[in-house]
């Protein structure tokens, strides 16, 4: 017999991978894409996910439940059926919790993905095409803190996914949600975007990225989401000079269309006295730019924590204390 530390970790982890089966008149996507013709049908496999507690608590991802009208299933290593309840998403980490109501289920261990290194050996587990189940592909880490944007969901709508894995192990449709591992058999991401027409370029979300969500889950039984309540567009020298601003850095609140409000009432800029037409140079000291985006300074801070914005208000700099409230 063959002795291989990827055949210790497919012995480890397969035992916590499971499908998600979707149920509804639209198509379920597996993993974002380009875009497809969609048809109605009535059953698809939407997907994998990972066992993350005893009691029942699945990681998968967000897209993979992105459909509001559909009914899911998981279906265990054992072919077990369960009907799964969704309990919360992260909209910005592509992350979903679901709880099926059984006891005593194998879980996976948690690893760190602040500490990956390049070249690094995983493994993906997964249901590779809604048909191949508990489909194993190894390779190793070609990439860290990648930025895309990938198009997922019912509505085919473009989703911005930052800080990724990239990993040339085999990430296809099904494989969403399912477990990237280490050499250990720890899981350090989830399986969650390719690029078509390209030669194994898969992308999977950091494990740290969720764990907040599961910690969420278990105190406040929802996720909460950090939010600032504004619409803004993001500067650079090319909106400086286009515009005739004063700062080539920053985000401008303003509204999209005529339509649209700039502040949401209520929401935190909104509490914190945040005017239409203020730039928003940095959060937490943190200098907002095209590299570092406010939306991602928002969500490494905590809800009900104080955070501290620099404004640009008619030429003038000003300090904002205010409480981040949730979405």
């Amino acid at each position: 017999m063959e002795q291989s530390p990827i055949i210790d970790v497919v012995k480890k982890v397969n035992p916590t991978v499971v499908s998600i089966i979707a149920y509804s008149k639209a198509a379920s996507v597996g993993i974002p894409t380009i875009p497809t013709n969609q048809k109605d049908i009535s059953q698809v496999n939407g997907g994998s996910g990972f066992i993350v507690s005893p009691d029942g608590l699945i990681f998968t991802n967000k897209h993979v439940i992105s459909d509001s009208e559909s009914e899911y299933q998981v279906i265990t290593f054992d072919d077990k059926k369960y009907k799964a309840k969704v309990l919360g998403c992260d909209e910005i980490n592509d992350v979903a919790i679901l709880k099926i109501g059984v006891q005593n289920l194998p879980v996976i261990e948690f690893g760190d993905s602040s500490s990956l290194e390049l070249g690094q050996t995983v493994i993906a587990f997964g249901n590779a095409l809604g048909i191949f189940k508990n489909t194993i592909s190894s390779g190793i880490i070609s990439g860290l803190s990648r930025l895309i944007m990938a198009q997922a969901g019912i509505s085919n709508e473009q989703e911005r996914l930052r800080g990724l894995i990239q990993t040339d192990a085999a990430i296809n449709p099904g494989n969403s949600g399912g477990p990237l591992c280490d050499i250990e058999g720890k899981v350090i991401g989830i399986n969650a975007a390719m690029v078509l027409g390209a030669e194994n370029i898969g992308f999977a979300i950091p494990i740290n990225a969720a764990k907040k969500a599961l910690e969420d889950i278990k105190k406040y039984g929802r996720i909460r989401q950090p939010f600032l309540g504004i619409r803004y567009l993001p500067l650079n020298k090319e909106l400086q000079e286009k515009f005739n601003l004063p700062t080539d850095y920053g985000a401008l609140v303003i509204r999209e269309l005529p339509e649209d409000i700039a502040i949401i009432p209520g929401g935190t800029a909104d509490r914190a006295g945040i005017k239409e037409k203020d730039i928003i140079l940095e959060c937490n000291d943190v200098k907002i730019t095209e590299g570092k985006a406010l939306c991602d300074i928002v969500q490494d801070c905590e809800v009900g924590k104080e955070i501290t914005l620099k404004i640009l208000r008619n030429g003038r700099e000003k300090i904002i204390k205010t409480i981040l409230r949730e979405k």
